[in-house]
């Protein structure tokens, strides 16, 4: 790889592709990992379609993982989790 390719990005040298959402009871949840000291916090967006509008609810935890993929692994358990507890209960 070129020096100008690794100076301005080109090549797509290991950068890793925005997370795919996951399908989970009729919601999306999509990983969002924040940068935190040390590693990355789980946070995660959960969004279903209602009555023809998409509802987002942003959950964020206190939770630092140092590994991206872990966080984001983590971010959609939590997801699951929350989904089964509240329902669309979350949107309120």
């Amino acid at each position: 790889m070129s020096l100008f390719s690794k100076l301005f990005g080109g090549g797509g040298g290991g950068k890793s592709a925005a997370p795919q959402p996951v399908e989970y009871n009729g919601f999306h949840i999509i990983p969002e990992p924040m940068g935190a000291d040390g590693g990355f916090r789980l946070a995660a967006r959960i969004e279903r379609e209602v009555n023809g509008e998409t509802r987002s609810h942003h959950l964020i935890r206190a939770d630092v993982i140092r590994d991206k993929a872990e966080a984001e692994k983590a971010a959609i358990e939590k997801a699951k989790q929350m989904i089964d507890q509240q329902g669309e209960r979350i949107f309120d």
